[in-house]
């Protein structure tokens, strides 16, 4: 006795089964096909270096290169660059940080407005450094201010240095080694590509961006966008994200170079001592020619 076939049997039995069911998994399977094709091969770090370098800036900066050191997913850094520098000791850590950061993964800079002095030591290990032609390039320079002779008037102190921490003399020869510890960095980190003596450097001038290049102390004409992309090409991420880290808000003290790094004691009792600043000094009008370099720190 024969069996009357059924719907499926008559429509091809499992032949159609095993078809709806690879459209439901097939369903369900796209959006983690489509994930497999559009997530982005890796992560391109901006870290904004904006304003005075100080204690709050700085750190929140330094915190982020470890940051990008420490997540897998970071590929590169880009610094993003607008600064005229600050105090020399927090300007030296930055400079070890991009250099550790460096040795690790690309590193760039874009300088989106100045790069001077401190920020401009922090951005010289970096592997390209990105600049346009209104950019402020250089001051490479230490300037501090002397030290004054014996307590304030209304003071007593336990030794001759107490208030500054040191000597004329001793200042003095701070900022040399600072100095020198400045120029040799640049030297040795911008290597060929430098057309300017250590002598010269010491000059501490600034340049505009597009003068900078000639002269070796940036790489390119580009802005932020070509950083970025140089980064992940140098990482090789054809597809990435950029996720960016923002410079803090700086108080009115710290924005001057008066803050936790500057010297006030936690008990409230101001200890002065004599700050070394790797600042951009006050802009003079060139007497001639197309180059815009200008003098910088009332050392020159």
């Amino acid at each position: 006795m024969s069996r009357d076939p059924g719907l499926l049997d008559r429509l091809g039995g499992p032949v159609v089964v095993f078809g709806v069911v690879g459209l439901v998994v097939g369903a369900a399977l796209v959006p983690y096909a489509w994930g497999a094709t559009t997530d982005p091969d890796g992560t391109v770090a901006v870290v904004e270096m904006h304003g005075t370098i100080n204690g709050d800036t700085a750190t929140a900066a330094i915190e982020d290169l470890r940051e990008a050191r420490q997540n897998d997913s970071i590929e590169a850094v880009v610094l993003d660059i607008n600064s005229g520098g600050g105090l020399a000791s927090v300007s030296e850590q930055l400079y070890l940080a991009v250099k550790r950061t460096s040795e690790q993964m690309p590193v760039k800079v874009a300088v989106t407005g100045m790069a001077a002095s401190g920020a401009y030591y922090m951005s010289a290990p970096a592997d390209g450094i990105y600049v346009t032609p209104a950019s402020t390039v250089g001051s490479v320079g230490v300037r501090a201010v002397v030290p004054q002779t014996g307590a304030p008037d209304n003071q007593i102190t336990t030794g001759p240095d107490k208030v500054t921490g040191a000597t004329e003399d001793e200042a003095r020869q701070r900022v040399e080694a600072l100095r020198r510890a400045f120029v040799d960095s640049v030297v040795a980190e911008r290597e060929d590509e430098l057309n300017l003596s250590a002598t010269e450097l010491s000059y501490a001038k600034v340049y505009s961006g597009t003068r900078s290049v000639e002269l070796g102390l940036a790489d390119e004409v580009g802005g932020l966008d070509a950083a970025v992309n140089a980064a992940a090409e140098d990482a090789g991420l054809s597809d990435y994200r950029t996720v960016r880290k923002e410079s803090p808000t700086p108080s009115t003290l710290s924005s001057i170079g008066l803050n936790g790094s500057g010297g006030t004691a936690s008990d409230g009792v101001t200890v002065e001592t004599t700050q070394y600043l790797m600042l951009h000094g006050q802009l003079k009008t060139p007497d001639s020619g197309n180059v815009t370099e200008v003098s910088a720190d009332g050392g020159n």
